[in-house]
């Protein structure tokens, strides 16, 4: 595969989350109709990789099986982008439904590097758990994408490609979860500790805020020549007061930011040799 340009950003979007209610936010996408919708006009704004939790029919978080390739069936139907399904799912999932995330066949998945205390919940994943998720992905051929929500977590990444070697792919992709109560701050200071701490063996990383730490993170992450990852999972205001119209509004801005910094928007194709991946037959 040739290499991506040093100028180019993958930008990610992440559509719905686990967290935010319909009823609260009716913008949100929570249908594979909305989905596929939302997918075209991020593709169109700049994104080339879309992070998924999916939703069931009463809008609730769902790791049902059927629902899971329903959505990414959508995506691939009507766009290019790189398909990337959360393992995390919802903080109340068992974990051996999480396992199974992968047999609806994305091109990537989230792998959570460890427990994280997540506002007055637990985001669990030990040790064994992240271990027999990493060795899933190997034999299913799917390129994880390693969150990382403390320091702790890095080295961690660090254990765990020393035990498992590299992804398929042989690529390795990691992403800042930053601003989450009980993670990592959302500061360009908490950033820099981050990514000077990561194993030599990672080849790309992004970085997201949370809340009020969206634009401060993708800034930092911008003039350490990282990627983002944006989207109403994370943020629901464009600013203070103001709410978020639409993902692709999210996926704008981080456009305009990264165009400050002469950065452009990596492609599907770029981003899929970013991740190490074969590209998806259409």
């Amino acid at each position: 595969m040739n290499a991506v340009p040093a100028d180019r950003i993958m930008i990610t979007v992440a559509p719905t989350g686990a967290e935010t209610a319909k009823a609260d936010c009716p913008e949100l996408p929570t249908t594979s109709e909305e989905i596929a919708a939302t997918a075209v006009a991020c593709e169109a704004a700049g994104a080339s990789m879309i992070h998924l939790h999916v939703r069931d029919h009463e809008h609730q978080p769902t790791l049902d099986p059927a629902l899971l390739r329903e959505w990414v069936a959508a995506v691939r139907e009507s766009t290019d982008l790189v398909v990337q399904l959360s393992t995390g799912g919802s903080v109340h999932d068992p974990l051996d439904r999480r396992l199974k995330v992968l047999d609806a066949e994305p091109d990537s998945c989230s792998l959570t590097m460890g427990t994280t205390n997540f506002g007055d919940d637990v985001f669990s994943n030990p040790w064994p758990f992240v271990c027999e998720l990493y060795q899933l992905s190997q034999e299913h051929r799917v390129v994880p994408e390693f969150e990382l929500f403390d320091l702790g977590q890095v080295h961690a990444l660090g254990r765990l490609l020393d035990k498992y070697g590299l992804p398929y792919g042989g690529k390795v992709h990691c992403d800042f979860v930053m601003g989450v109560p009980g993670g990592m701050p959302g500061t360009a200071d908490a950033l820099v500790a981050g990514v000077a701490t990561l194993p030599e063996a990672v080849t790309s990383w992004s970085a997201t805020g949370i809340g009020r730490t969206t634009l401060p993170v993708a800034l930092a992450a911008l003039s350490k020549g990282g990627h983002l990852r944006v989207g109403m999972e994370d943020v629901l205001t464009i600013s203070r007061g103001v709410p978020v119209e639409s993902n692709a509004q999210l996926v704008e801005r981080a456009v305009a930011m990264a165009a400050l910094a002469q950065r452009t928007p990596a492609t599907t194709a770029e981003a899929r040799t970013l991740l190490g991946l074969e590209r998806v037959s259409m």
